[in-house]
C-alpha cells in the first residue's frame, strides 16, 4: 500500500513551506526516516524524512515551489505498484491516503483573514477565494487590494504573490497620487528624502513587492560574472526593499560609555564560562534594549493602517552573519530572563545558527531587533527596519576615544548606538527617549 508524503506544519505560525531540495528522486529506494527532502520556511531549511520504507513512485511539486501545509508533495510504495485513484488530502503532517493527481493538491483552507486587502467593491460579484497564504494576504493588507479583483493562476484557481504583484504592476495609479505633485520635495517618495536608509544590515527573510524599478542589465561591452540570486539572498532582497517601501525610515544616533559595563563583564565572565556560558557585549546591550522597551512601550510596537498594535511580548530579533547572507534568530521573552539567561540564551540562537540547526518558529515572531554591525569593525550604520516592527537597533564597533568628563579630558572604552525606527509609529523625542533610557542603563550598569 502506498504512503503520500505530506507538506508538515514546521510551527505553530508557519503554514506552508518551499520545497527547497529532493535528496531523494523518483525510482529510489528509501527507507523509513530517512531523509527525503529539504523545506524552506523564512530561511531556515529542515529536513523531512520519509514516513515509510518503499520506493518513491512520483514526485508531485518541484523544487522551488512553494505550498501550503498538507500538501501532497510525493508517493512512496512498492517498485512497479500502480499508483491509486486521486483523492484530496486535507490532513496535517504524513498520511497513508491514496496518492493525488499529477498536480499538487492545495488543503480546502479557509481564506485567512486580510483585513483591508479583502475589501469588497461595492456591486461586485465575491466568489470563494479558497486558501489565502500569510504573504498574500500581508501584501493585500499593505497596498489596499481587494482579492476578489485578483485573478488566481495557482493550483485550483489559488491567489499567490506573484498575481497580486502582477495585480499592483498593471492597476491604476492611485487617486492619491495625483496630488502627489503638490507635496512639498521632503515629502515626496525618493525627492530629498533626508531619511532614506543606506545601508542593508539583515534581513528576516519575509517576500516583498516588486514596487522598485527593474535594475539595468549589465552594459555588453563589460565583461562580467553572473551570480544567480536565489535562496536567502532573494528573500534578503525582497525584504530590503519591502521594507524600505513601506515605512518611513528615521535613523537616531547616541554615544555610550561601556566602563561600567567591561568592569563588570571583567568580573563576571569566569563565573559564566564555569556555567558554560560566553558573556559577550551582546547580552549587555539586549538588557538595555529590555529595560528601555520596558520604559517607552510603543518602540516595541506595530503599524497597522487605521491602529498600533502594542505588543505584549519582548521578543528580541538578534542578526547573525551567515556566509550567504544574514539570519535573524529571535530571543523569545527577552523580559524573562536574567543576564546569565540572556547570555546563554544568545549563546544558543548564534551557534546553532551557523550550524543550520535552527526551528522555522525561531526566526518568527520578533517585536524589536538588535543587529551588532560592530563585529566587522563599523563604527555607524542606519540599518533598515525589520517589517513588520517598528525599529532596530544598531550597535557599532567599541573603541577608546578621547572624551570630555567634568570639564577633564579622558580616555573611554565608546560606542554609537543608533535607532532607526518607522516614522508612522514614532516621533523623534520619543526615540530619543528610548535611547536615553538604553544609554543611561549601560552607562550606569552594576
Amino acid at each position: 500500500m502506498s504512503t503520500n508524503v505530506i507538506m508538515p506544519q514546521l510551527g505553530e505560525s508557519v503554514i506552508e513551506g518551499t520545497v527547497s531540495k529532493w535528496l531523494k528522486h523518483e525510482g529510489d529506494h528509501i527507507n523509513e526516516f530517512d531523509p527525503i527532502m529539504e523545506v524552506n520556511t523564512d530561511k531556515v531549511d529542515t529536513e523531512v524524512p520519509a514516513p515509510a520504507t518503499g520506493t518513491l513512485l512520483k514526485v508531485y511539486v518541484a523544487e522551488g515551489v512553494t505550498v501550503a501545509s498538507g500538501t501532497l508533495l510525493a508517493v512512496i510504495g512498492q517498485s512497479g505498484e500502480a499508483l491509486p485513484p486521486a483523492e484530496s488530502e486535507s490532513g496535517h503532517g504524513f498520511g497513508s491516503a491514496p496518492a493525488p493527481s499529477s498536480a499538487p493538491v492545495v488543503p480546502p483552507v479557509t481564506a485567512a483573514p486580510t483585513t483591508s486587502a479583502s475589501t469588497a467593491v461595492p456591486g461586485a460579484q465575491t466568489r470563494d477565494l479558497g486558501f489565502i497564504s500569510p504573504v498574500v494576504a500581508r501584501l493585500a493588507a499593505e497596498f489596499q487590494v481587494d482579492l476578489q479583483q485578483v485573478q488566481g493562476t495557482g493550483q485550483g484557481g489559488r491567489i499567490t504573490k506573484k498575481d497580486v504583484q502582477t495585480y499592483l504592476a498593471q492597476r491604476p495609479a492611485a487617486p492619491a497620487a495625483a496630488a502627489e505633485a503638490d507635496l512639498p520635495p521632503w515629502e515626496k517618495p525618493g525627492e530629498g528624502d533626508l531619511f532614506r536608509p543606506t545601508e542593508l544590515q539583515f534581513a528576516q527573510g519575509q517576500p516583498a513587492p516588486t514596487s522598485s524599478p527593474a535594475a539595468a542589465p549589465p552594459s555588453p561591452s563589460v565583461a562580467a560574472d553572473f551570480i544567480p540570486v536565489a535562496g536567502m539572498r532573494k528573500l534578503i532582497a525582497e525584504h530590503m526593499v519591502r521594507s524600505a517601501a513601506t515605512a518611513p525610515h528615521v535613523t537616531t544616533v547616541f554615544e555610550a560609555d561601556l566602563s561600567a559595563v567591561l568592569a563588570h563583564q571583567t568580573a563576571h565572565q569566569a563565573a559564566y564560562a564555569r556555567d558554560g556560558v560566553t558573556l559577550t557585549l551582546t547580552a549587555y546591550f539586549v538588557a538595555a534594549a529590555v529595560a528601555a522597551l520596558r520604559a517607552v512601550p510603543l518602540v516595541n510596537s506595530q503599524w497597522a493602517g487605521d491602529k498600533i498594535l502594542l505588543k505584549h511580548e519582548l521578543n528580541i530579533g538578534l542578526a547573525v552573519s551567515l556566509d550567504e547572507g544574514l539570519i535573524v534568530p529571535v530571543l523569545k521573552r527577552a523580559d524573562e530572563k536574567s543576564l546569565l539567561g540572556l547570555a546563554r540564551a544568545i549563546n544558543d540562537l548564534a551557534q546553532r545558527a551557523r550550524a543550520g540547526a535552527l526551528q522555522p518558529d525561531e526566526v518568527q515572531g520578533g517585536t524589536f531587533t538588535l543587529t551588532n554591525h560592530g563585529v566587522s569593525g563599523s563604527l555607524l550604520a542606519t540599518p533598515i527596519i525589520n517589517q513588520p516592527q517598528t525599529g532596530i537597533l544598531g550597535v557599532g564597533v567599541m573603541q577608546k576615544r578621547v572624551v570630555v568628563i567634568n570639564d577633564a579630558i579622558a580616555i573611554r572604552p565608546m560606542v554609537y548606538l543608533t535607532l532607526t525606527f518607522d516614522h508612522r509609529v514614532l516621533d523623534g523625542a520619543v526615540g530619543d527617549r528610548f535611547m536615553r533610557t538604553l544609554v543611561e542603563t549601560l552607562t550606569a550598569w552594576r
